[in-house]
């Protein structure tokens, strides 16, 4: 078990990152307890019974982020299940629903966010209230430096641009 809370900022750019998202934004009266929840899971995460270096954290009220430094202990299938586990128990605990990939976050002209199922979002595609300089999240980056530099990008450079 880690003791100290680790950044994210701490790890390596080559670290893996998980990235879940609520269907709906969480109320600012459960992000500290939801962050706390988190904190506390990542100091105890473990891969055959070594501690893994992660991090995590809640971001702009809907997504969970989970991050290992796989250059001393890689998370094996273990280790994926029990943080899968703990997100389930978050979302039964909570009313909550992170495991719709199928339902994509953007933010519009005036920086607020949506959360919308991919149906939605190809209509609002069509009928012009985003666009392709919208941008959106993508919730599919597989290393911190993905992370960093391509979670928020506009949808003509993602994935969700097959989707309209």
């Amino acid at each position: 078990m880690i003791d100290q809370i680790i950044p994210i900022h701490a790890l390596p750019e080559s670290a893996r990152v998980w990235v879940y998202q609520s269907k709906e934004p969480l109320a600012d009266s459960l992000v500290t307890e939801i962050r706390q929840h988190i904190q506390s899971f990542v100091r105890q995460w473990v891969s055959h019974n070594q501690a893994l270096r992660a991090a995590g954290d809640l971001l702009l009220n809907r997504f969970v982020v989970l991050i290992v430094d796989e250059s001393q202990a890689g998370a094996s299938g273990c280790s994926i299940d029990s943080s899968v586990h703990f997100l389930k128990n978050l979302q039964a605990n909570y009313g909550l629903d992170f495991f719709d990939r199928m339902y994509f976050t953007y933010e519009d002209q005036h920086g607020d966010m949506h959360t919308v199922s991919s149906a939605d979002f190809a209509v609002a595609y069509r009928n012009g209230h985003i666009n392709d300089r919208t941008y959106v999240f993508d919730t599919l980056v597989k290393t911190k430096q993905e992370f960093d530099q391509h979670f928020r990008k506009p949808l003509s450079e993602s994935w969700h641009a097959r989707m309209v």
